[in-house]
C-alpha cells in the first residue's frame, strides 16, 4: 500500500497539509486555509469504508448486531494503514465519559426492568387510562418524558419499550404501535431537557458542559416546545388507532421489595447526577458508581440480581460507540473536520437567527442520513476547534438531539429501540407500520 497509506496529516493523506493561518483566536485555524480537500486514493478509501460501515450499522445486512459492523469498519481502517493504531486508540479513549455514562445508565435501567419497576409504571398507566386508548397514549408519553429526562433517552428506548408492549398485550390493546412510537419519539424529543438526558449532550459539549442553571436557561423553553409538538404530531398521525376503548381490566402489578430498592436507587441516581451537573462535573463516573451501588443494594434482597442484570445489559452498545468514534476520527482527518469548520465559519457570518436555523436543520438532516452519534461527534469536534456563539452551539445540539425523529434509524436511541423490539419478536418498518 506504500507509505502514503499510513501517513495521515490534518488536511490529506499522503500529502503535507498547508500550514493554517492564525487568527485572533489562538488555537483556531483560519477558515480560508481550507479552500478544498485534496483527493487521494487513501481519502477515497476512508470515506468508502465509513459510508459502508454506517450503512451496515443502519441497515443490518445479515441481521448481525450493529456493533459487529462498527468494529469491522474500525479494524479495517487500522489494518489497511488508513489510520494509525495510536490515533484509533486515542479516538476510542475520547469516549471514556460516554462509556461510563452508558454503562451506569444501562445497569440502572436493566436493574429497574428486571425488578419490575417499568412493568409497574406501565400497569399504573393502563389502570389510570380508564379504558381510554387516547388517555393511555398520553400517560405513556408522560412516563416516557420522565424516564428520558432523568434516566436518558436510551433507557426509554431499551427498557420502557418492552414494558409498554407487555402492558398493552395484557390489556389486549389491538394496536400497540402508537404506544411503541411514543417511546421512540419522546426519547429524542425530551433528550435535551437536562444534560443527563442524552449521551450525545456529553459528546457535543465535551469538557465544556455548562452548569445546570445555565443549561435550563438555554433549553427549558425549547425542550418544552419539542415535547409538546412531538406528542401532538404523533397523536394526530395515530389518532385513528386510538379510538377503540380498552375492554380488558388492567392487570395489577405489585412492586417487590427488591423493586422498591431498585426504584430508590434510580431516585438516588437522579439526585446524584443533578448534583454533578450543577457542579459542572463529568457525568460518566458518578453514573456508573450509582449504578453499581444500586445493583449491590438490590443484590441484598435478590441474590440473583447481580449476575442476571449484568448478563442482560446490552453491552454491545459500547463497542458500537467505540467503533463509531474511530470511524469519525478517520473521516475527520480525511476532510470532514475541515468541511465542518468551514460550514461553521460560514454560519458565523450570517445573522444570528439564520445561523441558528441553518445550523439546527443542517445537522438534523445529516443525523438522519448517518445517525446522530457520528454526526454529533463530527459536530462536537468542529465546535471545539472553531469559535462559535453559544446560541449556535445550542441550536446544533437541538438539531443533533431532536432532528433524528425524522427517520427510524436517525439516533442511537431509536436503534436501541429497534433492538428492544426485536428482542420482543416485533419488527417495525420506516413508514410507521409493523413488519410481518
Amino acid at each position: 500500500m506504500g507509505r502514503n497509506w499510513a501517513r495521515i496529516k490534518t488536511g490529506a493523506l499522503g500529502e503535507r497539509a498547508p500550514k493554517p493561518t492564525r487568527t485572533t483566536h489562538p488555537g483556531y485555524s483560519h477558515p480560508t486555509a481550507f479552500i478544498f480537500i485534496p483527493v487521494s486514493l487513501p481519502i477515497i478509501a476512508i470515506w468508502l469504508i465509513a459510508a459502508l460501515t454506517i450503512g451496515c450499522v443502519l441497515g443490518r445486512p445479515g441481521n448481525l448486531p450493529e456493533a459487529v459492523y462498527a468494529a469491522i469498519g474500525a479494524v479495517l481502517l487500522v489494518i489497511c494503514g488508513l489510520l494509525p493504531w495510536l490515533s484509533a486508540w486515542r479516538a476510542v479513549g475520547k469516549g471514556l465519559d460516554v462509556y461510563l455514562f452508558l454503562s451506569g445508565m444501562m445497569l440502572l435501567s436493566e436493574l429497574a426492568r428486571r425488578e419490575g419497576v417499568f412493568d409497574w409504571c406501565a400497569a399504573v398507566a393502563v389502570g389510570h387510562a380508564r379504558q381510554s386508548s387516547a388517555r393511555l397514549f398520553w400517560l405513556i408519553y408522560g412516563v416516557g418524558i420522565v424516564v428520558t429526562v432523568f434516566l436518558s433517552n436510551d433507557a426509554t428506548a431499551v427498557v420502557m419499550t418492552p414494558a409498554v408492549l407487555a402492558a398493552t398485550k395484557a390489556a389486549k390493546v389491538k394496536k400497540p404501535l402508537p404506544y411503541l412510537f411514543a417511546c421512540a419519539l419522546v426519547a429524542n424529543a425530551a433528550s435535551f431537557v437536562l444534560p443527563i438526558s442524552n449521551p450525545a449532550n456529553l459528546v457535543l459539549f465535551g469538557g465544556n458542559m455548562p452548569p445546570l442553571i445555565e443549561w435550563l436557561k438555554a433549553f427549558a423553553v425549547p425542550s418544552l416546545l419539542s415535547v409538546a409538538a412531538t406528542g401532538a404530531a404523533l397523536f394526530l398521525v395515530m389518532r385513528r388507532d386510538l379510538v377503540e376503548p380498552i375492554t380488558e381490566p388492567p392487570k395489577r402489578v405489585k412492586l417487590s421489595a427488591a423493586g422498591k430498592v431498585a426504584m430508590g436507587g434510580v431516585g438516588f441516581a437522579i439526585v446524584a447526577l443533578l448534583t454533578a451537573s450543577a457542579l459542572k462535573a463529568d457525568l460518566g463516573a458518578p453514573t456508573l458508581g450509582v449504578g453499581i451501588l444500586a445493583l449491590l443494594l438490590v443484590t441484598i434482597k435478590d441474590r440473583r440480581a447481580m449476575w442476571e442484570t449484568a448478563k442482560d445489559v446490552s453491552w454491545s452498545v459500547l463497542p458500537l460507540v467505540a467503533g463509531l468514534f474511530v470511524i469519525v476520527e478517520a473521516v475527520n482527518q480525511a476532510g470532514a473536520l475541515k468541511l465542518s469548520m468551514k460550514a461553521l465559519a460560514a454560519l458565523g457570518k450570517m445573522p444570528q437567527w439564520q445561523s441558528d436555523l441553518f445550523g439546527a436543520f443542517g445537522v438534523s438532516a445529516i443525523s438522519n442520513v448517518i445517525n446522530n452519534l457520528p454526526s454529533g461527534l463530527i459536530t462536537g469536534t468542529a465546535v471545539s476547534h472553531t469559535h462559535v456563539t453559544d446560541s449556535l452551539r445550542n441550536s446544533l445540539l437541538i438539531g443533533v438531539d431532536l432532528g433524528p425523529n425524522f427517520s427510524v434509524t436517525g439516533s442511537l436511541a431509536t436503534i436501541l429501540w429497534l433492538i428492544a423490539l426485536r428482542r420482543e419478536k416485533q419488527e417495525v418498518g420506516a413508514w410507521l407500520h409493523p413488519l410481518h
